[in-house]
């Protein structure tokens, strides 16, 4: 398809040429079907994978509609509301459209936590166009009057799946009821769960949908492998030899933990290689930095948790590696996204350990392929290496993948804490007797004891931080850091005389004032 294919869309002669110089060529499929339609007012649910050019399908009809519209902008004010889960995708979604619409009369806001609130308030004091926001710190600035949604007449939640998985629906709710009732609502997401039908039913009349790939599917120029191994040691090692192996390449590995990535990275740094971090302990100005310098080329390699699964969008990416699967198989699929993208090959590497076959099996059902194997020994009853390969019949997944690959990382909260019960159900390591304690990383060099990792939720609602302990853990709420259970729990029985107190009421339940609160960066 030529150029004009733009121009077919219905966009105009201004954003054409834009295009044209940013190099924008093709349209993608889902811009093709995207765009006509929201030109057309029509309220639109799209059904993408990540790197599919979403925010272009979004962004660019939004644009033109309100220069078509010429409406006066008031004081404080905004006539298009982007809701985005974290500030890495709030940050990534607003270059996008400023690239867009650059030398057009259209002003652009950011709103995202770990910053100056104050200097936010100014930028909207004249009002802005179009607003990119996290919900949690545009709820702050509504409470200081500092931003009013009354003018609103676009609205679009990107990543939707995520912000449902983030606990965002209260604050969705609350957002909703300040916006008018006539408005055009635009919801994308990578993945279309019940509870993503369910906000659409509530929040669009009459939507139009757009599918361009099916729920669980990865990039079809990703190819995926996975090493089988006994442990982190392992993983470690596998790690440094495949960079090695590719000097030139730019690779993102995703670990579980904020503890666990910032130490492999100060690990990697130590060794000679050229890493930076981005995790839910890392201040907003160290994140864009880290960033920076990874999307320049002064570092090429990322170690991140879930924090940069979504919102990054970095052509350059040519290996993803998941150091530790997920437990939330759509993570999977998000976190290998980061590369592959606008077109280009890429390579996702698992490293799999004995007490992650589990989650390797969803993964594969999820996705509907098997991954090809390309080193180590399978478990008993995982698919042969000669079965359906992950992409291409999967013939470089066999020995030509050592050293090259991409891989996922870590998903939900809620599924982190249930890690400790599903653990109780194994039986001991590979190498391990039974009465010997198990341990949570065995690369004594590079890794102690972490802390559970909360990055999907503090990256995106900022509310004040909770300290962190001794060595950027968090304070234990239960034995051993572990995530405490019910009141009452984990605890032996009360010697005779021992008061309740430290918080303690009837039956073990915690004083008026220590309800549970959301945990953020």
């Amino acid at each position: 398809m030529s150029l004009s294919a733009f121009e077919t869309l219905g966009l105009s002669a201004q954003f054409t040429s834009t295009l044209t110089h940013l190099g924008f060529l093709k349209p993608t499929p889902i811009q093709e079907q995207a765009i006509p339609l929201v030109l057309a007012r029509h309220d639109l649910i799209g059904l993408a994978q990540t790197g599919t050019g979403k925010t272009a399908a979004f962004g660019l009809p939004i644009a033109e509609l309100l220069l078509a519209d010429q409406k006066k902008l008031e004081h404080r004010t905004c006539h298009t509301l982007i809701l985005a889960p974290t500030r890495e995708l709030v940050n990534q979604i607003a270059s996008n459209l400023k690239s867009f619409v650059r030398r057009l009369p259209l002003r652009i806001g950011i709103v995202v936590g770990g910053v100056s609130i104050n200097k936010q308030q100014e930028q909207l004091t004249r009002g802005v166009d179009i607003l990119v926001s996290t919900p949690g710190r545009l709820l702050d600035l509504i409470a200081r009057n500092a931003i009013s949604l009354r003018a609103v007449d676009y609205l679009v939640l990107d990543e939707a799946d995520q912000m449902l998985d983030l606990g965002f629906i209260h604050d969705l709710r609350k957002i909703s009821k300040m916006l008018p009732a006539k408005r055009q609502t635009l919801l994308f997401s990578a993945t279309m769960p019940k509870s993503i039908a369910d906000l659409a039913s509530t929040y669009l009349t009459n939507p139009k949908r757009v599918e361009v790939s099916p729920a669980g599917k990865a990039a079809d120029k990703i190819e995926q492998s996975v090493y089988f191994v006994a442990g982190k040691n392992d993983k470690t090692t596998l790690l440094k030899q495949s960079l090695t192996a590719n000097p030139d390449g730019r690779s993102i590995v995703f670990l579980r933990t904020k503890h666990g990535a910032e130490k492999l990275m100060k690990h990697l740094d130590s060794v000679g290689y050229k890493a930076v971090s981005i995790h839910g302990n890392k201040s907003q100005g160290q994140r864009e930095r880290a960033l920076k310098a990874f999307k320049d080329g002064e570092v090429n390699v990322l170690v991140a948790t879930d924090v940069a699964a979504r919102g990054i969008d970095i052509p350059e990416v040519s290996h993803v590696y998941n150091y530790d699967l997920p437990e939330v198989p759509d993570a999977y699929v998000h976190r290998i996204g980061r590369t592959a993208r606008n077109g280009r090959d890429g390579l996702a590497i698992a490293f799999c350990a004995p007490d992650e076959y589990r989650l390797l099996r969803d993964i594969e059902k999820l996705m509907g392929i098997s991954i090809a194997v390309a080193g180590g020994t399978a478990p008993e009853g995982h698919a042969s290496q000669g079965a359906e390969k992950s992409r291409r019949g999967g013939h470089r997944g066999q020995g030509q993948n050592q050293g090259r690959g991409q891989g996922g990382g870590r998903g939900r909260d809620e599924a982190r804490a249930s890690d400790g019960q599903r653990r109780e159900h194994r039986g001991p390591r590979q190498g391990q007797g039974q009465g010997q304690p198990r341990q949570r990383f065995r690369d004594e060099d590079c890794f102690g004891a972490p802390a559970p990792d909360n990055d999907l939720a503090s990256t995106s609602d900022f509310r004040p931080a909770k300290k962190a302990g001794p060595r950027g853990e968090r304070p234990a709420h239960g034995h051993q850091g572990r995530p405490a259970g019910k009141p009452g729990q984990n605890r032996g029985p009360r010697r005779p005389g021992e008061g309740r107190g430290q918080g303690q009421g009837q039956g073990g339940r915690p004083q008026r004032g220590e309800g549970r609160r959301r945990e953020t960066a």
